[in-house]
């Protein structure tokens, strides 16, 4: 089953608030995980494999750097889906 950008959008929200207790609200598509939403390193690769499990993707450690902000993760995880 894909997922719609607005699916994935809300689903990695409620893994930034599980994760970091952040109102899933703050977590918008134009947010920057590190600057905006102050998510640290280890909390980063815990949500990545969240997201993973949740989304059935899979993200190459590699990969995780280059998901800067919110709205990259939604495109990589969207792009995943496809493959």
């Amino acid at each position: 089953m894909a997922f719609t950008e607005a699916d994935v959008l809300a689903g990695l929200a409620e893994i930034v608030n599980e994760e970091t207790g952040l109102a899933a609200e703050a977590v918008e598509a134009d947010k920057s995980f590190t600057d905006d939403l102050d998510i640290d390193s280890i909390s980063m690769m815990t949500i990545v494999v969240n997201a993973e499990k949740k989304f059935g993707v899979k993200i190459p450690d590699d990969d995780v750097k280059d998901l800067v902000t919110v709205q990259d993760a939604v495109d990589y995880i969207n792009k995943a889906q496809e493959a």
